[in-house]
């Protein structure tokens, strides 16, 4: 049995004109286990932040990638790389917001609350991920279709041949499936991390219940 499980017996087992400073014991220590749990929740997301930039800094002078910014599509890429910015940018602030807002919480139904925007906030962020991955390939690959010369020649062969659109339906079968695969990866490490954490907020979340029942 673990503190958290002690405390709770003893303030349930004591006298009732004993209650209310067992009561705080326990409220103290859910208050300080989730204000715990929220702040490593903003310290992975900007690790992972860190690590996707490292990544693609690592991969910026490939063959791919040079290729890919000979195609003079900065009038996409650039805005949509701002936008994912900014949205990120929102999301740390989130984080760090509700991390500073349940350290100073002061009462169950309060932390209560900062708990489920919390999840939300987090659910939201993987949400944005996983939408923006989606999109940003289809963007990368309608660039390709349109600026690549190889792609071009495989289109006007293909577009010869009445076979256009199975090479459309290939090609975006063949992404999709490709985007599954990264995206079950994505979900799997999201699990791992974030899935754990808010598996031991929403705990939390269920003793704050009982203490207010």
């Amino acid at each position: 049995m673990d503190e958290l499980e002690r405390l709770k017996q003893d303030w349930k087992n004591q006298d009732a004109t004993y209650p209310k400073l067992t009561y705080n014991e326990i409220y103290k220590m859910i208050l300080k286990k989730s204000s715990s749990i929220v702040k490593w929740i903003f310290i992975i997301s900007l690790l992972e932040f860190a690590f996707w930039t490292l990544i693609s800094f690592a991969f910026k002078d490939s063959d791919s990638i040079l290729r890919f910014e000979e195609y003079n599509a900065e009038n996409i890429l650039i805005p949509m790389t701002v936008l994912g910015y900014i949205i990120l940018i929102y999301f740390f602030y989130q984080f760090f917001k509700n991390y500073r807002t349940i350290s100073a919480t002061d009462s169950a139904k309060k932390l209560m609350e900062n708990i489920l925007k919390t999840r939300r906030t987090v659910k939201q962020y993987v949400g944005f991920n996983l939408i923006y991955l989606f999109i940003s390939t289809f963007v990368a690959l309608g660039i390709l279709f349109k600026k690549d010369e190889n792609f071009s020649e495989i289109i006007d062969k293909a577009s010869a041949n009445g076979e256009l659109f199975k090479l459309y339906a290939t090609t975006i079968l063949a992404t999709l499936f490709a985007l599954a695969i990264a995206i079950g990866l994505i979900l799997v490490f999201y699990y791992l991390i974030y899935g754990i954490l808010l598996k031991r907020l929403n705990s939390n979340y269920t003793e704050l219940k009982k203490l207010e029942d």
